[in-house]
């Protein structure tokens, strides 16, 4: 069950918290970081973030080392972002977040995505997205990856909860609620796509 959960949302369990507020090694975090700077992927990312706000809510967070202390941005939607720096990691850097909820109700994840969004898409820049997806899922191969060892289903175009999104398809228009997802057969046959708002995040589509 739990192969199927990392594959059907992507969104990987870096840690679980016992108790509030947390705090967490900067090294584990580096090192994914690492990984994505190591290659070239200038069209995606990866991003940590607190899920199920609605039990876990991130009201602040710093990331401190014996000497100095940050404060982190942290989004509304509970995205954590962290700096890339081989010195924090030298001084044992911690991240501390201040939160509302039970703290067994709370866990990092990590989910892969597009760096930016936009209206338009042409086949070409899906295609594109796609197969640095791919590239990057196998060059991070090992826990907490390890499933992901086959080329990604397709892609996930995610909109705000409960929103109804207008998407035309060469020129075909169809409604889509929160999310539209496309294989990669769809990818390769269709010319365009645009949406009447931006999507939140573009990320792959995994399957079990």
């Amino acid at each position: 069950m739990k192969k199927v959960l990392l594959f059907s949302c992507l969104m990987v369990a870096v840690t679980s918290v016992q108790a509030a507020p947390i705090s967490l090694e900067y090294q584990g975090f580096y090192q994914r970081l690492k990984q994505v700077n190591k290659g070239n992927y200038p069209l995606i990312e990866i991003a940590f973030s607190v899920p199920n706000k609605a039990l876990c809510r991130v009201k602040s967070g710093v990331l401190t080392t014996e000497k100095e202390s940050f404060p982190l941005t942290i989004t509304e939607q509970q995205r954590i972002f962290l700096p890339y720096d081989a010195k924090l990691k030298s001084d044992r850097a911690l991240i501390k977040l201040d939160i509302d909820g039970p703290s067994d109700k709370c866990s990092i994840a990590m989910q892969v995505r597009a760096k930016n969004t936009q209206q338009e898409y042409s086949q070409k820049q899906v295609l594109e997205i796609q197969a640095e997806m791919n590239r990057m899922l196998s060059d991070m191969q090992g826990f907490p990856m390890r499933y992901f060892s086959n080329d990604i289903a397709g892609v996930n175009f995610e909109f705000a909860t409960d929103s109804k999104i207008s998407v035309v398809i060469d020129g075909k228009e169809q409604i889509v609620t929160d999310k539209l997802r496309l294989s990669s057969e769809q990818i390769n046959s269709l010319s365009s796509i645009e949406f009447n708002t931006k999507p939140l995040v573009v990320s792959p589509w995994t399957n079990g």
